[in-house]
């Protein structure tokens, strides 16, 4: 446990940073501070175990602040519906740039169904599309060379593509996808 707070507060501000961004083009109106907050919540009722080096940590935090920002973004298309109606004469602001909710939804659906399939494609998805890392950081991270990290963010990408273009079945799988996509045993 006392790792994990050394680790966050290490990371702080460069979670900050990365939160900061990624909140201006996924979610804005939600606070940087806050999406970290509750980030910290999470891992920190997590074992110790799950994070034995900074890429673990980041990589789920990263997954975690994913989850904050779809969860925020649905209930921004409840409250639109009105879901939280007042009758005021107040002025209430709302941010300009609308976020396509059900757009991201899919994507954390597909995202979900990679994750289950190949976790470390869903993992460069993660850290490169929700946390702005750069390849090289995250081969830096993974201790592998960057194209390998391009591979493997182009067969996420492709997965994703045709995840989000095909319906899923009854059982929430893609049987034509999903196949496609894992690695032959070693």
């Amino acid at each position: 446990m006392e790792a994990q707070q050394q680790l966050f507060a290490l990371l702080y501000s460069e979670l900050h940073r990365i939160a900061l961004r990624e909140l201006r083009r996924h979610a804005p109106g939600l606070s940087a501070t806050t999406l970290l907050h509750e980030a910290y919540l999470s891992l920190s009722a997590k074992d110790p175990g799950l994070f034995p080096d900074r890429a673990h940590f980041v990589a789920y935090a990263s997954r975690v602040m994913r989850g904050l920002v779809i969860d925020f973004a649905r209930n921004r298309r409840t409250l639109k519906r009105g879901g939280e109606f007042h009758i005021t004469s107040l002025p209430i602001n709302v941010p300009d740039s609308e976020v396509d909710c059900a757009e991201l939804e899919r994507l954390n659906e597909a995202l979900e169904r990679l994750a289950r399939i190949e976790p470390r494609l869903a993992q460069v998805v993660d850290l490169k599309y929700f946390s702005g890392f750069s390849f090289g950081d995250i081969a830096s991270m993974w201790g592998v060379c960057q194209r390998t990290v391009q591979r493997d963010w182009m067969k996420a990408r492709l997965f994703l593509h045709r995840a989000m273009a095909a319906p899923a079945s009854d059982d929430g799988s893609m049987s034509q996808t999903d196949g496609a996509f894992r690695s032959p045993a070693p």
